[in-house]
């Protein structure tokens, strides 16, 4: 290979803070970008190297496909050579759709679908036994075989089980040349005019052919003609009956249980799809849940009247024509809407919640005179199930999903598919078994199941099971063998997303590519990052690039190369401080470098605080995974959740503790998994939990206006002499209303170029330049600078700009406090990573008044941090537990488990083997437990 082809060369890159950098990167390496949050890192990676691959492989589209995908911005950087096609694993790449699963991404479940369809054996639904189909040629010869000499009747069935009176149909078949047919048992002759009972079900067959079969060539004749008629008229099943016994023979070329005569359609692949017609559950159409009506989301308070809000939907009393119909049912039913709703009477409440369609009349005894009422009503909750099934508008159905729970679907239980396809099994197990197991134990499944299959069976599957046992293979590798297929991937945090996605690249076995991964090991311990390493070495080993952003210790020590970038974050960052091999950066003095050798460390506490002395017990909880599991959270203490991934720490925190927690302080309706009872609740009077979701879907949410500083610096530019002799208002300073916004991007300074194959790309408004506001807004200047300089200003600049006004500075300054100095105001939400996002809700919650008796959870908080960022984020979170508060983390980091007060183990493996409390007490006596396997990495961090 030529010299220059060995290394990727980016020559000038100025994106976003990046300091018009020169970098060699070697080829077919694993090499590791890191240094500071907001360094830069991601701008090298993904902003400049992927920006341009994408770039150029959007040029080798025709001029016609590239019309409907606009133009790509060149990056700002002035050449990169020996640059491969790029594939960039991101952690927010996976659908958001209820539709897509583990199953579906990996593409495991279309190989399931596909060994199912063609190697799956059928049962019957009503009596469990094996179903059979015939050709006609074995037909004909059991018919010969059981019924010799015999007097028989060849039907075809046309109708089973359904109302109607059939007067067409009879008509219709004796213009066919049939002159009897069998109506409910009974064999009788087709009369003109013949009709039944319209309002009962009926079994209706044709009665093709009399005779008595004989073993000789007319008998074979006609019973072949009588099999294809009977076949054609119903629809590939027929019958045969022995006129003495009246016992029926039920044959069909489908499948077909032997007993009932029920018959499937010959299995395809989409019979087993969730996403087909073919395969979905009707009652769910597939996606396993259905919504249904909470009521006590609809009467939060029972003690309330009508009149003063008690049912929410409606909201306080209004003269409007729904009002006006409850008042007619009071007066039916002998309450004013004034009354308490729980004083009203269980007959009135189910007219008000489900409708009903009746007059009555009622006498007033001042006047005496009778008033007649007509009540058409369709009932509340009738009312929002409609809008929420119907309604064209997306808002509608969003305010009528707040009214409703999501429940298993109750006809499929979950299992998403129509009831023919989960009676089709192989080795006892029918798809959707297969589904709900965890990939661990799934793997054993398929590596047994050849031992149980019939040489028939073994030729089909071979192919296909090759297929399925790699892909299991990858996803144990990267470490995600507690998931099923089953699991919906809008459930998945960033770095379980990102490591199937890595699974699936794996398993494409694509050479010559450049991959570039974002913070991998996120949401992963220690124990399962060897393995994820070893998983990006193999794809480096099969002859690819492998470019990680990353700040784990263990990754950065395994790369071939590390270019570390800083030397601060923001404007402070964006040059290259050092490069090269693991072991030349331990001897630089970078930051990295430094806690890398150990120089810099983030300091074990002396002692550990005592705590309040309460406590809030929690008994019983056994959702998911976990068994029957009592905890016991100590307060005014910093609290680590730990334990392998996959263990149960999410749901016995976020889905069980903070919906009980949230239910009582602020009466949440999100149902806490199930736990028997809890104690302790009174402690505390705020719970906060502080997540990774984003803080706004849209370009148009950013730091700014999540926190509501920009309300404050909106009011602040109305004040300026100029905006005051325009009579400007806040409103005009705002990019979300018309009036001060720039028209073209609707204030958003972006336009978005659907991609529709790739995500969406966002292109700089031409209009202003990406400055949000049109020119006249722009003229009313602060301090020499326009409201869009002010968005546009880092964290840091604005804590410096905003000094003298302690209404804005209060709250930006938070934000610095928590390492977001380097982010810009106005940053598009879009572009915050999952750990960003969770630090600017911390530091909005930081920035209001708190009780000393508040609760805070954050899940995993140093999600894209480095050492340094851990130790000013660790500094914050102490503040808040020395004021009395209670913090606790769910983490995997090291940095922040040991500088817990209290511990709570979880585990020891992840699925099905993990679900059970290990061990609790101070990180130094969790560390001598033998079980866990964060008392084996933890103890190391404690010497």
């Amino acid at each position: 290979m030529s010299e220059q082809l060995e290394f990727i060369e980016v020559i000038g890159a100025r994106a976003h803070n990046l300091k018009n950098i020169d970098i060699t990167i070697p080829r077919e390496q694993l090499v590791v970008i890191t240094g500071l949050s907001g360094s830069g890192k991601s701008s090298l990676a993904f902003d400049t190297i992927y920006a341009e691959g994408q770039r150029r492989y959007i040029e080798t589209f025709s001029a016609y496909a590239r019309q409907f995908l606009g133009g790509l911005e060149r990056p700002d950087v002035d050449k990169i050579d020996g640059l491969s096609p790029v594939i960039a694993i991101e952690q927010k790449t996976t659908s958001k759709s209820p539709r897509s699963t583990v199953g579906t991404i990996t593409e495991i479940y279309d190989f399931l679908r596909l060994l199912f369809a063609r190697a799956g054996e059928a049962y019957s639904y009503n009596t469990g036994e094996k179903m059979v189909s015939y050709s006609d040629e074995q037909i004909k010869n059991l018919i010969i075989e059981q019924f010799l000499g015999k007097r028989i009747n060849i039907l075809a069935p046309v109708i089973r089980a359904r109302k109607g009176h059939y007067a067409e149909l009879f008509q219709q078949i004796a213009k066919q040349g049939f002159v009897k047919v069998r109506v409910n048992g009974e064999i009788k002759d087709i009369t003109p005019g013949m009709k039944l009972d319209r309002y009962k079900t009926h079994d209706i067959e044709i009665v093709i052919d009399r005779m008595v079969p004989a073993n000789d060539d007319d008998t074979h004749k006609r019973l072949t003609e009588s099999i294809k008629t009977a076949m054609y008229h119903g629809e590939d099943v027929m019958m045969v009956i022995e006129q003495d016994e009246n016992e029926v023979r039920f044959f069909s070329r489908t499948l077909m249980c032997p007993t009932t005569g029920i018959s499937y359609q010959n299995p395809e692949p989409n019979l087993f799809s969730f996403n087909s017609p073919k395969g979905a559950c009707p009652h769910c159409n597939g996606l396993g849940t259905v919504n249904e009506i909470n009521l006590r989301k609809i009467i939060p308070d029972a003690r309330l009247s009508i009149a003063k809000g008690g049912l929410a939907p409606l909201g306080e009393y209004k003269s409007s024509w729904m009002f006006k119909q409850l008042e007619a049912i009071g007066e039916k039913f002998g309450f004013k809407l004034t009354d308490p709703i729980e004083k009203i009477s269980e007959e009135a409440m189910d007219m008000i919640l489900n409708g009903g369609n009746e007059r009555f009349t009622v006498n007033a005894k001042a006047a005496g005179v009778t008033k007649e009422y007509k009540i058409e009503f369709e009932g509340i909750a009738a009312f929002i199930k409609n809008q929420h099934d119907d309604a064209q508008s997306t808002s509608l159905k969003r305010w009528a999903k707040d009214f409703m729970d999501e429940i298993s679907c109750p006809e499929c239980q979950g299992a998403r598919l129509k009831k023919e396809a989960l009676y089709f099994k192989i080795n006892e197990k029918n798809i959707a078994d297969l589904s709900t197991m965890d990939v661990a134990d799934l793997t054993t499944w398929f590596l047994d199941l050849p031992e149980t299959l019939s040489n028939k069976q073994k030729t089909i599957a071979t192919e296909i099971l090759k297929e399925i046992n790699d892909r299991l293979k990858f996803l144990m590798d990267v470490g995600l063998n507690y998931l099923s297929l089953h699991r919906s991937s809008k459930s998945l945090s960033g770095g379980e997303a990102q490591r199937i996605r890595l699974a699936t690249q794996i398993g494409s076995q694509l050479v010559g590519v450049l991959y570039i991964l974002d913070e991998p090991s996120i949401g992963l311990h220690q124990r399962d990052n060897e393995r994820l390493i070893n998983s990006l070495k193999s794809l480096r080993d099969i002859g690819n690039s492998v470019l990680v952003v990353e700040h784990d210790k263990d990754m950065i020590v395994e790369a071939d190369y590390v270019i570390d970038i800083g030397p601060k974050a923001g404007r402070f960052g964006g040059q290259i401080i050092s490069k090269g091999s693991p072991n030349e950066l331990l001897n630089e003095t970078t930051i990295t470098a430094q806690y890398l050798n150990g120089k810099m460390a983030i300091e074990v506490p002396k002692k550990r605080r005592e705590g309040s002395g309460k406590t809030i017990k929690l008994v019983g909880a056994t959702g998911n995974n976990l068994k029957n599991v009592t905890a016991e959270f100590p307060l005014g203490k910093l609290i680590c959740v730990t334990g392998v991934s996959g263990s149960g720490k999410s749901t016995l925190i976020n889905e069980t503790l903070y919906p009980i927690l949230n239910a009582h302080i602020y009466d949440g309706v999100k149902r806490p998994m199930p736990y028997k009872k809890i104690e302790g609740l009174e402690q505390v009077d705020k719970v906060i939990d502080i997540d990774q979701s984003p803080i706004g879907r849209t370009p148009r949410s950013n730091p700014a206006t999540y926190t509501d500083v920009f309300s404050e610096i909106r009011s602040l530019f109305t004040q300026t002499p100029e905006a005051m002799i325009r009579g400007y208002k806040a409103g005009r300073f705002s990019f979300n209303v018309s009036g001060g916004r720039c028209e073209t991007c609707e204030g958003s300074g972006v336009r978005t170029i659907e991609m529709s194959f790739l995500p969406d790309v966002y292109v700089e408004c031409e209009t202003c330049q990406g400055k949000r506001f049109n020119r006249e807004t722009l003229e009313i200047r602060y301090k020499g600078k326009s409201i869009s300089d002010v968005l546009n200003m880092t964290v840091d600049e604005a804590v410096d700009f905003f000094e003298n006004i302690p209404k804005i500075y209060r709250k930006i300054k938070t934000i610095q406090d928590v390492g977001l100095g380097y982010i810009t105001l106005g940053q598009q939400s879009t572009t915050l990573s999952g750990g960003e996002a969770q630090r600017i809700k911390l530091a909005t919650e930081l920035s209001k008044k708190d009780t000393g008796n508040t609760f805070y959870i954050m899940d995993e908080p140093t999600t894209g941090l480095h050492f340094e960022d851990i130790r000013v984020l660790m500094e914050v979170i102490q503040k808040l537990v020395d004021k009395g508060n209670t913090v606790l983390i769910i983490e995997h980091n090291l940095d922040v488990i040991k500088l817990a007060d209290h511990i709570i183990d979880v585990g020891p493996e992840g699925g099905k083997g993990g679900g059970q409390i290990l061990c609790v007490g101070t990180p130094e006596e969790v560390s001598k437990n033998k079980k866990s396997h964060t008392a084996r990495f933890l103890a190391k961090e404690l010497k």
